[in-house]
């Protein structure tokens, strides 16, 4: 008998009906014996209904209020699929995420998970219940409601499976497992049997929107089993995420092509160059609970060098105003934005002994005409920074040239 976690995104669950077929699924496996923790998002476009509710009393919410506001959006859920658990003769039992006591830190609105007591949980598996948790939120240690940020559901299912040592943690979603590309930008695209923790991370990180990184994070760091899987389809493997490479098999050199809209650039012009100027510009937006990714150091000439770095496009206004004080602070002369960028990635485990990924991608850019920005690497991945307008021109030629769309 498995113990197995399976988190519902918010299509899955997204009607009365498409809830009714998921407690059809669950019980099929309730009737194969397994044990059963169900972690659910809310409804399609619940989420954004509420936070629009939120801003019509209050144009910048206040996050703590906005928590409150948001988490109701899973109670909802949970209730309505235990109810049709019961109506499929299974016995079922909803519980928000602060019944089943998932502490984590008072960040609200990208609250993170310190410690889940499995007591309660275990306690109804072994009275025969299928376990429902409210996913992407828990309570603070002053029991403040909190919430994950957007797709904290994915995390908070891993974070289960991690606690619970449970035997595998499916994540059901609107499409059939990961990807070499997003199917919508190149037909081609084929679907991956299995992906490394290591793969899967710099994918999620890089604008992949399959999995939420943080549960990837949690997957690799604690050795959870994690299958994607459609919850449109009745069969089919989905694609395995595994800690080891395939040894079996030679590895591709490149396993994906990642991308993200979401693209920001803000830089700081005549910084005076001298040391601890990083820190100056980055402790400030650090201290705003702001994400940074890229970072570009011009070499400094005349006393002074440009600083620039990219953060989500949402983010932008806000790290804006934070580098607008900082500008005054260090003596800088300007602070200009860019957020018609976006940000195109390859990567794949098979890089680390295959030299000349990086020289063939800049020359089939190049070739295309496509300008690159700026440029980050790490052991698995190259990322460009260019133009929003030639992301899907990017992404269809680096897809073609790595033999991604080839079929075996």
């Amino acid at each position: 008998m498995a113990l197995i976690v399976q988190k519902y995104g918010g299509t899955s669950v997204g009607s009365t009906e498409r809830i009714r077929n998921v407690a059809k699924r669950i019980a099929r496996f309730r009737r194969e014996g397994h044990k059963l923790v169900i972690v659910v998002s809310a409804m399609t476009g619940e989420t954004n209904r509420l936070i629009g509710l939120a801003k019509e009393i209050q144009a910048n919410p206040d996050p703590r209020e906005l928590d409150v506001v948001v988490s109701t959006g899973e109670q909802v859920t949970i209730g309505l699929l235990a109810m049709a658990l019961k109506e499929e003769g299974v016995n079922a039992r909803s519980y928000t995420g602060g019944q089943v006591r998932i502490l984590t830190d008072s960040a609200f609105t990208k609250a993170r998970i310190l410690n889940i007591d499995e007591k309660k949980i275990l306690a109804d598996l072994d009275e025969g219940q299928v376990v429902i948790v409210a996913g992407f939120q828990g309570v603070d240690e002053e029991g403040n409601i909190t919430t994950l940020g957007r797709g904290g559901s994915d995390t908070t299912g891993v974070a289960l499976a991690a606690a619970l040592c449970a035997d595998e943690c499916q994540i059901y979603t609107d499409v059939d497992g990961v990807y070499t590309t997003d199917p919508r930008v190149v037909p081609e695209a084929r679907k991956l049997d299995k992906i490394t923790f290591e793969e899967m991370l710099e994918m999620a990180s890089l604008g992949s929107k399959v999995l939420q990184i943080r549960s990837v994070e949690f997957a690799g760091k604690y050795k959870v089993k994690l299958r994607v899987l459609s919850s449109f389809q009745e069969e089919g493997e989905g694609t395995l995420i595994t800690v080891e490479e395939d040894i079996s098999m030679e590895q591709p050199i490149i396993s994906g092509i990642a991308f993200s809209r979401d693209e920001a650039k803000l830089t700081v012009l005549g910084v005076p160059d001298r040391p601890g100027i990083a820190y100056q510009i980055l402790g400030p937006i650090a201290d705003a609970n702001l994400d940074v990714d890229m970072i570009i150091q011009n070499v400094g000439r005349d006393g002074t060098t440009d600083f620039s770095f990219t953060v989500n496009r949402p983010e932008f206004e806000k790290a804006k105003a934070v580098l607008e004080k900082v500008k005054e602070h260090i003596g800088a002369r300007e602070v200009i934005g860019d957020r018609s960028i976006c940000k195109v990635s390859a990567v794949g485990v098979g890089m680390r002994s295959h030299p000349g990924v990086a020289s063939k991608m800049f020359r089939v850019l190049a070739e295309e005409g496509i300008n690159i920005l700026m440029i980050s690497t790490s052991e698995i991945k190259i990322s460009v920074v260019i133009n929003e307008k030639y992301l899907e021109l990017a992404v269809r030629i680096l897809h073609k040239a790595f033999d991604l769309d080839q079929i075996d």
